[in-house]
């Protein structure tokens, strides 16, 4: 991918809190336009990402560019907008006078009626922002956000505290700045977010990427199918070298297979005689998750 395709380039960045290394010789390249989910556990550096993306951070080594040039650069050009879970709601002003001296420190705001819509809080313009619920507080950090008009929008755990209606508007928003060419980079714990909002999910893991695709692609890197049943007496020794089978759990008196061809795996356990309780089930991406960041693993 070319620099001028890019709108977010990372490439051999590390950062480092004293012996902990938050984020480990990461790469990754967004293409304007791109919808990207970043996932990971907590403390498995999302969030220094995102801090390195908009230049509160200076990587210890490696390099980190918006749209080909330094992130303050961008910033300072009003062609980054970031919703971040740290911001206070600030006293005695409304939402329409918040939103509308923000939009004013950009050189091409979108208007302001455009950014009250989208967010959702067009009913709440008259409203003190000090004295919204913690929902409506979300959706407001939504509008400031879009204020600038940002080529690229850089939101952290966005639909945290909104119910499900709210949850349900914010992304139909989301898909209409997709639509108009906008960039996304998100982080959520909400995995059917990420598989029905993002063109790639991407797994970070111990400050370093673990996967990047798609959700489908993701649950084949990890395993496509789980096949569990009953053990009964059987020796669950040689399990994980059964054809078919990436990995073998065992809980209890039931045994869990990950496989990549699970027909070829169940006619092996048919050979090894009666199996009960035979189950054969795709994996979410729940599954795919808890997989790749269980373990070891190389880039997917």
């Amino acid at each position: 991918m070319t620099q001028t395709q890019s709108a977010v380039s990372f490439t051999g960045v590390v950062k480092a809190f004293g012996a902990v290394r938050a984020v480990d010789g990461l790469d990754l390249e967004i293409a304007r336009g791109e919808t990207v989910a970043l996932l990971g556990r907590n403390g498995a550096g999302k969030s220094t990402t995102i801090a390195l993306l908009l230049g509160l951070y200076e990587p210890d080594a490696g390099t980190v560019e918006l749209f080909g040039g330094p992130p303050e650069r961008s910033v300072r050009a009003g062609r980054v907008g970031a919703m971040l879970q740290e911001a206070r709601a600030v006293p005695r002003v409304t939402v329409r006078e918040l939103v509308s001296f923000v939009a004013g420190r950009y050189p091409a705001p979108m208007p302001v009626g455009r950014v009250l819509e989208l967010a959702g809080v067009a009913d709440l313009a008259g409203r003190r922002v000090d004295r919204l619920s913690g929902g409506q507080l979300q959706r407001v950090r939504f509008a400031l956000a879009l204020a600038g008009n940002p080529a690229l929008i850089v939101l952290d755990e966005p639909t945290a505290a909104l119910d499900v209606e709210a949850r349900h508007s914010f992304w139909e928003s989301m898909r209409g700045l997709a639509e108009r060419g906008h960039t996304v980079l998100f982080s959520t714990h909400y995995l059917e977010e990420a598989d029905a909002h993002a063109d790639r999910i991407v797994v970070v893991d111990r400050g370093r990427i673990v996967a990047d695709g798609t959700g489908e692609r993701l649950r084949q890197a990890a395993g496509g199918t789980l096949v569990s049943f009953d053990l009964a007496g059987l020796d669950p020794d040689g399990l994980s070298l059964l054809p078919g089978v990436r990995t073998a759990e065992v809980c209890g008196q039931r045994a869990l297979l990950r496989c990549d061809d699970s027909d070829a795996t169940v006619v092996a356990l048919a050979h090894l005689g009666a199996i009960r309780g035979l189950e054969v089930v795709p994996a979410s991406l729940d599954d795919a998750f808890l997989a790749l960041t269980s373990r070891d693993t190389e880039t997917v």
